[in-house]
């Protein structure tokens, strides 16, 4: 098990802690749905250090990006970020992630679960590029902080105007007395900002309580994953492991915003060109059950006792107070208005088809 640098922090706070990605990690400090809400309507604080960091560095670090990644790296300037995706040769997903343009290279920021596989992906596929990749992983701290307040919150502790933070953009300055990437990032769907620093555990800890205190005036609450699962569900985002895997490409998942056929070249290109051209045999939907109950991962859809797809994530929206999902439908098998039925441990329950993201922002 490994243990982030704010451990100590999630037990003092009673945390309900569980293994995740490897690490011991918060699923809710009060309850997911006092969390999720004080995300939506004022502020909360998560501790995503589980994620990884990998830096690329040299002459050919955008040669490299551009191979490895689905999205057009070429169009960043130094502090600017992009959502983009590694994928295999067939078109599969190896991961989602972010990319940073750094003054001299790039920060590539990926899923805990992933990140060792991604490392040796991209090693694997250095070829006589001039590159040198270093995981950061283990150094550094990541701190979201997310909510319409989340501004207010931390513009005393940084020594820049926040305010003036565009969405995916990213400032390197301090917070407090110590060195941090800050960014206008997020996995929520609000006005929010993810802080990356190195330091030891009492640097961490002192971040955090700063930062609590800091929003105490707007009620700020820490915040699990399993806010985080609920927040980015509502918004429609993949969830690397559910939505999107390695038997799932990019179109059918909905992000062929982020895959760049304009590049000259990049890994699973001419697969994602096959698949675009033959068209896609299922899609990436979100629905909303008719009935009470929770669609669940792996749950069978049916439409007309046929099966037609599969339930990849699901849960109660604490903002519509209702059940919602995504799940992969087969295409040209029903209309937005056809009521169709998810089949949750051998019972039926009715279902829609409803528009992504679920809620407005």
């Amino acid at each position: 098990m490994k243990y982030t640098k704010l451990n100590s922090i999630h037990k003092q706070l009673n945390a309900k802690l569980v293994e995740f990605a490897g690490f011991e990690m918060p699923v809710y400090y009060t309850s997911i749905v006092e969390e999720h809400m004080a995300v939506r309507n004022s502020v909360g604080m998560f501790d995503v250090s589980h994620m990884g960091e990998i830096i690329i560095k040299g002459s050919d670090a955008l040669k490299f990006v551009q191979k490895i990644t689905t999205n057009d790296a070429s169009k960043l300037k130094p502090g600017k970020a992009q959502y983009s995706a590694m994928c295999y040769e067939n078109g599969g997903i190896i991961d989602d992630l972010l990319v940073y343009k750094l003054e001299d290279g790039f920060m590539l920021v990926v899923n805990a679960s992933n990140k060792d596989k991604d490392f040796d992906w991209m090693k694997k596929n250095i070829d006589n590029l001039q590159v040198e990749l270093i995981d950061k992983s283990d150094d550094i701290t990541l701190i979201a902080v997310q909510g319409p307040k989340s501004a207010e919150t931390l513009k005393s502790l940084v020594d820049f105007d926040i305010l003036e933070l565009k969405y995916y953009s990213f400032r390197e300055g301090k917070i407090l007395d110590t060195d941090a990437i800050i960014s206008r990032t997020g996995y929520t769907g609000e006005l929010g900002f993810e802080i990356y620093f190195e330091g030891d555990e009492e640097t961490a800890v002192k971040i955090w309580n700063a930062i609590l205190e800091s929003g105490k005036e707007f009620g700020i609450k820490c915040c699990g994953l399993g806010a985080r699962d609920s927040l980015r569900l509502e918004m429609g985002y993949c969830l690397y492991g559910n939505d999107i895997d390695e038997n799932t490409n990019p179109l059918e998942a909905g992000l062929g915003w982020i895959t760049k056929f304009d590049k000259e070249f990049f890994i699973g290109k001419d697969a994602l060109l096959k698949i675009k051209e033959e068209g896609l045999k299922r899609q990436l939907k979100g629905f909303e059950l008719l009935d009470k109950g929770i669609p669940r991962h792996g749950n069978e859809i049916y439409y007309e006792d046929k099966k037609i797809g599969f339930v990849t994530s699901g849960t109660q929206s604490p903002v519509l107070n209702k059940p919602i999902g995504l799940g992969y439908f087969e295409v040209n098998t029903i209309n937005d208005n056809d009521i169709f039925e998810i089949d949750n441990r051998g019972k039926r329950l009715k279902a829609k088809l409803t528009k992504v993201p679920f809620i407005e922002r």
